[in-house]
């Protein structure tokens, strides 16, 4: 087994590389009824970025694509506003079809209504970036910590997991820590090949990770591992979750970390919340905790978010893990993507609840 070698000192903290969306929100209105609604700027990849700084309080960047027009400036306030670092690949709007910061569409729901979420990612700038868009040397001579990106962005178009790779082995070869939030997404693999090319490309970004964040689907359908139906499964069950892991080190020797989020959705603002870490040979479990939910979106890159912190901080694989679990249940709590909390709320919530570990 191996532990994660994390530098002592650097630039970043932490690095992400991903696609930055704006989401439109108009609250527990349906959305084809809303006739207002609120603005978010997300990216599963950016929002642990913003995370880690503004609550969390370390040195962060986001490598992304960045649009010059109305939307692109929102976007980039909010970047600000959070203290993440930018390092942008630059594209200008032709002022008719784009190229466009992509739009996420979502309600909340209520009760038994269900949150929907649908998108337009059409002519995405995000989409587009590709090998060579970033100069990863400079970056990484500066000195960076972690870095990160995720299965939507890698979907987005034949050439943005191939730009991951190309940020891992840079990232590696800088000794530089090096993770990936599978996220697998069916129907964008879909949208540029296929299912299998989807698991190729997942296969092929896990074999330069360090550290995974995945639940059992993820495991299944991105990395390709066996294991049981998940829809017959308890969502709040760990240990077919931690059977799979041995699948998984044994195809990809270099993981040292995976760690995921168990859910149990009772209705829209009813949840059963735990987590769980593999480490170094070790398995960690959270208590479950009961969620009253306002927003749901964001709750697992809280939790990664916690875990990456904790790691970072040199804190045990046992706090980190706790760290995790309480700052994705208190993101819950607040609208939007982005974290609202303050890191001493996220210490009290982790001690609550004393996490057992299963040798």
């Amino acid at each position: 087994m191996a532990q994660l070698k994390i530098k002592s000192d650097a630039a970043l903290d932490f690095l992400s590389l991903g696609a930055l969306v704006h989401r439109l929100d108009p609250g527990t209105i349906p959305f084809r009824k809303s006739r207002s609604f609120e603005v978010h700027v997300s990216g599963g990849e950016y929002n642990v970025a913003a995370n880690l700084s503004d609550c969390f309080g370390l040195n962060t960047g986001v490598a992304t694509a960045m649009v010059n027009y109305g939307i692109g400036e929102i976007v980039q306030r909010a970047i600000r506003e959070t203290g993440v670092r930018p390092f942008f690949k630059w594209f200008e709007h032709d002022g008719v079809r784009g190229p466009n910061i992509a739009t996420v569409y979502s309600d909340r729901g209520c009760g038994v209504r269900a949150p929907v979420v649908f998108y337009n990612r059409a002519n995405e700038a995000g989409a587009m970036l590709k090998p060579g868009d970033f100069d990863w040397k400079t970056i990484f001579a500066e000195g960076v910590k972690w870095f990160h990106s995720g299965g939507i962005f890698a979907a987005l178009s034949p050439t943005t997991s191939e730009l991951i790779v190309e940020g891992m082995q840079a990232a590696q070869a800088a000794g530089t820590v090096t993770s990936f939030d599978l996220n697998y997404r069916a129907k964008l693999w879909k949208t540029i090949g296929s299912e299998e090319k989807g698991q190729e490309m997942c296969r092929k970004i896990a074999s330069h990770c360090d550290v995974l964040v995945g639940n059992e689907e993820d495991l299944q359908k991105g990395l390709g591992m066996k294991g049981q139906d998940v829809e017959s499964k308890s969502k709040l069950d760990p240990n077919n979750f931690f059977n799979m892991i041995e699948q998984v080190v044994e195809k990809f020797p270099n993981v040292k970390l995976v760690a995921t989020t168990l859910r149990e959705v009772h209705s829209a603002n009813r949840h059963e919340w735990a987590a769980v870490v593999w480490y170094d040979g070790k398995r960690y479990v959270s208590p479950t905790m009961s969620l009253d939910v306002i927003d749901r979106i964001g709750g697992g890159d809280g939790f990664a978010s916690g875990v990456f912190y904790g790691m970072l901080a040199g804190k045990t694989p046992e706090e980190a893990l706790r760290l995790g679990w309480a700052h994705g249940a208190l993101l819950t709590t607040f609208t939007g993507d982005v974290s609202m909390a303050k890191l001493p709320e996220v210490e009290a919530l982790a001690a609550g609840g004393s996490a057992r570990v299963q040798r």
